[in-house]
């Protein structure tokens, strides 16, 4: 579960009671930290609190002040984790500085209204905002069509700009001005929240849905077989699909996971699909579907020794010899990393372990071999 899925049921109750609420927001980081920019907290009146801003450390000093220093307005607070700036009893210790946005209610619901639909739609977002100034805390979005209001086109038209800017180039970005005013602004692209298509309804697949819940993700299940992919057997799942004869007819030619009315719902390209149905027709049509996409999902894996996936790609596409070995250049085959792997649940926490590395576009290096062992 991720802290947005924690936030968003305490600020829909503060909300529904009319209730203030105190939003804090990561916004920089200098030297180490525990979370990244774009990490945020609430606090709700009664002393409840959802989400992180620090591996623990700083979330009480930051609630003990956090309704004073927002009284007058939003405003950015520094914490220091450096032992010699005299913060230990509130600091990690760790040699750096985070500097929070803290807001009330007025300015932080169209945030957390905008990360909600981006969250529930699986779309990326941007979110420009100011951090300095009589204008700290005014916002532009872009990637929704939620918008708030913007009496001010002069200050708000390029603020929308640089939204759009983050968006397209898909990174978070800072500047020291913005139309032509002296002042801080810093625009923070989400990604969109990840989906995960496990093709299988075996046993293998529910610590795979577990596992995948907890990392947040959106998961769907399918399977040809009634029996086993039910809303019962995957309380959890997002989307439960049964494929049948019928459907499977259709695989071949890629219209299951089109816009048809035959469709299994939406399939992102940030995406990852894992075919183990354990089912040698099915698992052949389902391959031949995802790869025939004009987007196909970012990560798709199969389940089972190399030959086997061969044997599948051969199958369906008649294909010869060149064509298997470039489609099989495209696959995760087998999937899922070398951890020793031998249960249900410690090859699903390989294979997810597997496509967040891809997703991410990480190394999957130990981080004490990368940038010197330091998270930043």
């Amino acid at each position: 579960m991720t802290d947005l899925e924690r936030i968003l049921p305490l600020w829909r109750e503060l909300e529904t009671a009319e209730a203030d609420y105190v939003l804090a927001t990561v916004v920089a980081v200098q030297g180490s930290s525990y979370r990244r920019p774009g990490a945020v907290m609430l606090l709700a009146p009664d002393g409840r609190r959802a989400g992180t801003v620090s591996g623990g450390c700083l979330e009480a000093q930051v609630a003990s002040r956090a309704w004073w220093l927002t009284a007058h307005g939003p405003c950015v607070q520094r914490y220091s984790t450096n032992e010699e700036d005299g913060d230990r009893p509130f600091g990690s210790g760790c040699g750096g500085v985070v500097s929070l946005l803290l807001e009330r209610r007025s300015t932080a619901h169209p945030l957390l209204k905008a990360l909600e639909e981006a969250f529930e739609q699986r779309t990326p977002l941007a979110v420009a905002t100011i951090l300095e100034g009589e204008h700290v805390g005014r916002r532009a979005f872009a990637g929704l069509e939620f918008e708030p209001a913007k009496p001010d086109q002069a200050l708000d038209t390029p603020l929308q700009e640089f939204a759009e800017r983050a968006l397209a180039s898909r990174r978070s970005i800072a500047e020291l001005s913005i139309g032509g005013m002296k002042a801080e602004v810093w625009a923070n692209f989400r990604p969109a929240r990840h989906g995960l298509w496990i093709f299988g309804a075996g046993d293998d697949a529910l610590p795979m849905l577990r596992m995948a819940k907890e990392l947040g993700w959106w998961v769907a299940v399918a399977d040809g077989r009634s029996q086993l992919a039910t809303c019962e057997r995957f309380p959890l799942a997002d989307e439960i699909r049964v494929l049948r004869l019928g459907d499977l007819a259709e695989i071949q030619a890629g219209n299951l996971l089109s816009g048809s009315p035959s469709a299994l719902g939406s399939l992102h390209p940030q995406d990852a699909a894992a075919v183990m149905t354990h089912s040698f027709e099915q698992d052949a049509r389902i391959l031949a579907a995802l790869m025939a996409l004009e987007a196909p999902p970012a990560y798709i894996g199969v389940l089972g020794p190399q030959r086997r996936t061969r044997e599948l790609l051969a199958s369906t596409a008649c294909a010869n010899n060149a064509q298997v070995e470039r489609g099989l250049s495209q696959l995760h085959a087998p999937m899922g990393l070398d951890l020793g792997s031998e249960s249900p649940e410690t090859i699903a926490f390989s294979v997810l372990a597997e496509i967040q590395k891809s997703l991410a576009a990480s190394t999957g290096l130990p981080l004490r071999e990368v940038r010197g062992g330091v998270r930043v």
